[in-house]
């Protein structure tokens, strides 16, 4: 047969047979979920807030208050914190957030003494 040839339409499809189609039964009504064995219903509501990390304190102290270093470290336990939420490891993302929280308290608490300190002893320099 010469591949140039035209082959009529009719011919061509006879050399295919059609598919073979399952055919689906018709349910008259609907079923309520959970009455089919088969289905799954998973239903999410999180009435918990959602986890802080404590991420913009952190820049704060790290930018202004960054005492010791802990500034920094809280800014790294921040970080952590918000990867491990990504993640989803919500157990690990509260601990790095407490930490980070702590360290935030320290280092601001710290720079309050510092203040109130400096602020005095100018004060009694100045009255001698």
């Amino acid at each position: 047969m010469n591949t140039n040839q035209a082959v009529p339409l009719g011919q061509l499809n006879r050399a295919f047979s059609p598919p073979n189609y399952e055919l689906l039964s018709v349910e008259p009504e609907l079923r309520t979920p959970g009455q089919d064995p088969a289905s799954t219903i998973i239903s999410v509501h999180s009435s918990e807030p959602p986890l802080k990390d404590f991420f913009v304190w952190s820049m704060f102290n790290t930018l202004y208050l960054n005492f010791c270093c802990l500034g920094f470290m809280a800014l790294v336990f921040s970080v952590k914190a918000r990867d491990r939420k990504l993640v989803g490891d919500l157990h690990a993302a509260q601990s790095y957030a407490s930490t980070a929280k702590c360290l935030n308290i320290c280092v601001l608490t710290i720079f309050l003494l510092l203040v109130v300190v400096t602020v005095v002893t100018v004060s009694v320099l100045s009255t001698l």
